[in-house]
């Protein structure tokens, strides 16, 4: 079948902005704030609000929020902490940052997910990362946590608005030691930039907020210490409002992102696609960040990524091992079976809440084309 390039590029994800936001942003501007000031404030509250977690520390990044965490922590130079081998690099990276060492673990082929089999090794924290929306086995990762009297850091950054077991709310730190969330465009709440460390924790929240600041912490009067060395990783109050008017239209950015994932796996259990391609099941509480399809093979899925790029429909891969990495891969990781035969296969479509129904269609169809152009 012929198909011309579509119109204009279709990512795989992005921002969804509307008057609301820039409203909100623009009466800040207006304000007295514009860096750290009641915004920052509204937004922490929120966040607690919307995932029924005590306390939440706005940061600059996601990044910066897996750094604090480990600080707030203590963790440092001869600790170890668990990486699954399938996400971002920030998340091995801030163990790097403190001095500590990092150690891989395996996922599943299909989900990309960890489990509590995965963290075998002892270490002294492990990071179970979402996935596409999906959270993993947090209840069973901290029994397991406990037995090696290990911290667990939740990676939620694929996952907030998701819900697992018997109703869990990801990144309300019902089974973990703290919680970290990124707001970058592609993420379900976009601030521009920026993250959040999330807690039950008063003392780690105290620590965390402090370190954002330069490790400050305010005296009476003009009057302030620094106690102990930490960084510039404040949020401003401009993020903060993008973030604030985000979050309160984050049900329904989950609901329309499940909408469309419902409508891919309709349209993936009919020829062409069946039996040619595979998809993880999408469970009931998931977010729905990604939505990855898994090809027969590595050489299938470079054909269909450039395909795809061809006919203007950005697809992604997510994501090479960080072992993989050159500068993890020079300390020796082994490879791992899950995460390579994942890596292999793997290629995200567009999925973001302003796709629109004929856009969402044409990428059916250019993965249509491909298929019956590569039959055999």
């Amino acid at each position: 079948m012929e198909l011309r390039p579509y119109p204009r590029p279709i990512p795989y994800g992005r921002q969804c902005i509307d008057d609301a936001d820039i409203d909100l942003v623009v009466e800040t501007l207006r304000s007295d704030f514009v860096a750290q000031g009641p915004q920052v404030q509204a937004f922490e509250s929120e966040l607690c609000e919307q995932t029924g977690v005590k306390y939440a520390v706005a940061v600059s990044s996601g990044t910066a929020a897996l750094h604090l965490s480990c600080l707030g922590l203590g963790l440092g130079v001869g600790d170890l902490g668990l990486v699954p081998g399938i996400t971002f690099a920030a998340t091995a990276n801030c163990l790097r940052y403190v001095g500590a060492d990092v150690g891989f673990v395996d996922v599943d082929p299909l989900t990309g997910l960890v489990s509590a089999k995965s963290f075998s090794k002892r270490g002294k924290a492990f990071f179970p990362v979402s996935y596409s929306g999906a959270v993993p086995d947090l209840e069973g990762i901290s029994k397991a946590a406990a037995g090696a009297g290990a911290f667990v850091i939740e990676d939620a950054a694929h996952s907030v608005g998701a819900t697992y077991g018997s109703g869990s709310k990801s990144a309300s730190c019902e089974h973990t030691d703290a919680a970290i969330l990124s707001f970058h465009p592609v993420k379900h709440v976009c601030a521009g930039e920026g993250g959040a460390v999330l807690t039950n924790d008063k003392v780690l929240a105290d620590r965390v907020r402090r370190l954002r600041t330069h490790g400050v912490e305010q005296g009476e009067r003009w009057l302030y210490d620094q106690t102990e060395l930490g960084f510039h990783y404040r949020m401003t109050d401009l993020q903060a409002a993008l973030g604030r008017s985000q979050l309160a239209k984050l049900p329904d950015f989950v609901e329309r992102r499940r909408v469309l994932a419902s409508r891919y796996q309709e349209a993936f259990d009919e020829e062409p696609f069946e039996g040619r391609i595979r998809t993880a099941p999408i469970d009931a509480g998931s977010a729905v960040h990604l939505f990855v399809v898994h090809f027969a093979n590595e050489q299938e899925r470079a054909k269909a990524y450039d395909f795809f790029h061809q006919h203007n429909v950005r697809v992604q891969v997510h994501y090479l091992p960080v072992y993989r990495h050159r500068y993890y891969g020079d300390d020796g990781h082994e490879a791992m079976p899950g995460c390579e035969a994942f890596y292999a296969t793997c290629l995200s479509l567009p999925l973001y809440p302003a796709l629109g129904d004929e856009e969402q269609e044409f990428v059916i169809q250019c993965l249509k084309a491909f298929l019956l152009e590569n039959e055999g």
